[in-house]
């Protein structure tokens, strides 16, 4: 890759090609690295579909999000609530340890069956709840990963 840039910087430098050329050039270099890179992993992720935290008292969670950032409720019972984020959503878990439940990742082509085999491929050890579509899997970190549909709602 670098001997191609460099190839293509050599020309410009020399006038064979002009700054329109070069930017046209190295902007297809950068789509096709992109896409080559997205070819290999193991799924395409396209969003941030909601976060869920571990809070230690719903309401007094409820309140703050909707007091400072308008969250608009979605769904609420007694260890959790479900609040309004744009197209997405956080999700708010009563438990006496705060801090990060788990994150979720919208993925292209969402099927849990195929998921759970593509990342038991990779070695991940993926989890899916009985009677579920959801799967976890922990990050490098021990950090909960979801993955779902792009459509996937509270």
């Amino acid at each position: 890759m670098q001997h191609i840039i460099a190839n293509m910087l050599s020309d410009y430098e020399h006038g064979i090609v002009s700054r329109r050329q070069l930017i046209q050039a190295l902007t297809g270099v950068a789509s096709a690295a992109a896409a080559a890179h997205a070819a290999n992993s193991t799924f395409q992720g396209v969003g941030l579909n909601h976060i869920a935290i571990r809070v230690t008292s719903i309401p007094r969670s409820r309140d703050f999000y909707q007091k400072h950032f308008g969250l608009p409720l979605l769904h609420e019972a007694e260890d959790n609530c479900f609040l309004g984020l744009g197209k997405n959503f956080l999700t708010l878990f009563r438990n006496e340890k705060p801090g990060l439940d788990h994150f979720c990742i919208a993925i292209e082509n969402f099927k849990a069956d195929t998921v759970m085999e593509r990342l038991k491929q990779q070695e991940l050890k993926p989890r899916r709840p009985a009677g579920s579509d959801r799967v976890y899997f922990p990050d490098p970190d021990g950090l909960e990963v979801q993955l779902s549909a792009i459509d996937h709602h509270a």
